[in-house]
Order: structure tokens, then sequence, then C-alpha cells
């Protein structure tokens, strides 16, 4: 999926400086797995190219960028380093890896853990089948928006439980059409989230990709009342349809219980 921008001007209308245009830099880095060089980091951040050399050279010292053979700039082994250090020594993920293993060898698809973030999903974990993966926009570190994902509505059935909620939350404008399926008006979404708190799990029939879709069910990891997360199952809806996800919910929950020891109940 497409990398989180750090647009040229800052939320408030102020051009990037100093230590943002730094972080500017290394965040537009982080989308070019490939490299990229200095003409198309400085156009992608809207700076000057001397600008853009000086941030380079910052993260270049602190072993956060490097280049490569072909002169392109890349991110240095230090920050991956400490990326995949952060991210193993997360509890949740040392406790959720078994459970999506499981998961995706119960249903040959793909799993994910995922944590809400404003509107967004984060994907914190995931573990694709052994055989017949494919290529989702979820990607570990990734964000798909959360009322469009049936990770994102099972968060948020427990953030926004009242139509005022959840009117806030989407405000004025329509939430983003990712599919012809995706809730667009605090009504619908409102809707979806009523039904999702009933029955103790979310879906996503394709609404966020088509061809895609999911069950969710929260997990309560850190605490009994707001969940820490939730895990998914995301299917090639003509391999398993939507019915045979919901229809195995309890033995979903089941493995959950099994290698968690958390009890998830509807």
């Amino acid at each position: 999926m497409p990398q989180p921008k750090l647009a040229p001007v800052s939320e408030d209308g102020e051009k990037l400086v100093g230590a943002d245009r730094v972080l500017g830099v290394l965040v537009e880095l982080a989308g070019h797995p490939a490299g990229a060089t200095l003409d198309e980091l400085a156009r992608r951040v809207g700076s000057p190219k001397a600008t853009v050399h000086r941030a380079l050279g910052a993260l270049r010292r602190a072993g956060l960028a490097g280049s490569d053979a072909r002169g392109h700039y890349i991110l240095g082994d230090e920050f991956l380093r400490l990326a995949f250090a952060h991210h193993e020594a997360r509890p949740e993920h040392v406790r959720v890896q078994p459970l999506l293993q499981r998961l995706a060898e119960r249903f040959g698809e793909t799993a994910h853990y995922a944590v809400l973030d404003g509107r967004s999903v984060v994907y914190r974990a995931k573990v694709d089948p052994a055989v017949g993966a494919v290529r989702l926009t979820s990607t570990v570190g990734g964000r798909n928006p959360a009322h469009s994902t049936a990770v994102g509505k099972v968060l948020l059935a427990y953030r926004l439980t009242t139509r005022a909620d959840v009117e806030d939350w989407a405000g004025p404008e329509p939430l983003e059409r990712r599919t012809a399926h995706t809730a667009t008006t605090a009504r619908q979404l409102f809707e979806q989230l009523s039904e999702t708190r009933a029955r103790g799990y979310g879906v996503d029939d394709q609404e966020n990709e088509e061809g895609i879709n999911c069950l969710a069910i929260p997990l309560f990891l850190t605490s009994a009342h707001q969940p820490s997360g939730a895990v998914s199952v995301s299917a090639l809806a003509y391999r398993t349809p939507l019915s045979a996800l919901t229809d195995a919910v309890d033995e979903v929950r089941r493995i959950l219980a099994e290698t968690t020891g958390h009890v998830q109940t509807a």
C-alpha cells in the first residue's frame, strides 16, 4: 500500500523546516524500497536539492540512510535494525504470532493483528499461508482506513458507541470509498458498528479491496474492557467466501483462547 507521507507543509500550513524536513525525507525514503535519487526526493518533499542533501547527510551520519551502487539513497541498516528490534520486542507481537500462524494454516489465508490509530488501522503482525498467498494492501507497519476494514470496525465499535460519536469521528465529508461496497456515511457506519457490537466480530465484505473479504475478532491483551487490537483472517472471496469465515467464528475464538489464554465471547 502507499507509504504515509509527511507533506511539504505541516498541518498548520507551515513549510517543513529543520528536524521536520529531516523526518520528511526519512518518511519519503521509506516509500522507495529500490532507492531514490536526490532529484526525486527533493521533488517529493518540495524542498531545494541542497536542503534535502543536508537532511540526507544528517540521516547518513546517524546510520538511518545510505546509498546503493547506483548512487540512489536508501534506508540505512541502522534504521532497519532499530525498526525490527522494536517490532520483535513488542509483547503483543510475541503473544499474537502463534495465533496468526494457526489461523493462516487453518484457513489457508492471510492472518493479521492490527491496532487502531486515529482514523486508520496499523498492522503490527501478519502471517501468510504456506501456499496460495496473494498480495494485499496490508503490510506490517502499514495502514488502511478503519471504516472499510473488519479490524477497524471491530475496534471502532468499542470506541464509537453512539450516533453522535460516529458523526464526530466521521466529520462532515463523506468517508473514503475504497470499493463500491464501502460505507461512506456516518449513518451507514453507525449501523455497521452496532451490528459488530451485537455479534462480537467485524466483517469486511469486499469493502476495502475488491475480491477480498475478512473476519476480525477483538483481542483484550492489556485491558478487560478496551481491546488492545484485533486479529483477522483476510481471504480471497472466490476461494473462501465470507460465509465460510463467519460460520467458523466459534472455531476462531477457540484457537484464540488456546493460543493466548483469552476467551472472547459474543
